[in-house]
C-alpha cells in the first residue's frame, strides 16, 4: 500500500478546507500543464514553472506539493 503524499494535514495548514485544497490544486495543475505544453512555443510567460523540486511527473501531485509547501496563495472572489 502506498502513502499519499503530501498528507492532508500538511495541505490543511495552508488552505481553509478540503474543498479549497481540491480547487487550488486543480487550477494550479492546469497552469503547470499549460506551462509544459507552451515551453516549445516560447509563450510560457503567463504560467509560472513548478515552484518545488519534485520527482513526480504528475501535474496534480506537483500542485499538491506546492500547496503543502505554502507556495500557493489564493483568495475567494
Amino acid at each position: 500500500m502506498s502513502v499519499i503524499s503530501p498528507r492532508i494535514d500538511k495541505l490543511l495548514e495552508h488552505v481553509d478546507s478540503n474543498y479549497a485544497s481540491v480547487l487550488v490544486a486543480a487550477k494550479r495543475a492546469r497552469q503547470i500543464n499549460s506551462y509544459y505544453h507552451n515551453l516549445g512555443e516560447g509563450t510560457f510567460d503567463e504560467f509560472p514553472p513548478p515552484m518545488v523540486d519534485t520527482r513526480s511527473k504528475n501535474y496534480l501531485t506537483i500542485a499538491l506539493e506546492e500547496t503543502a509547501a505554502g507556495k500557493i496563495k489564493y483568495h475567494y472572489k
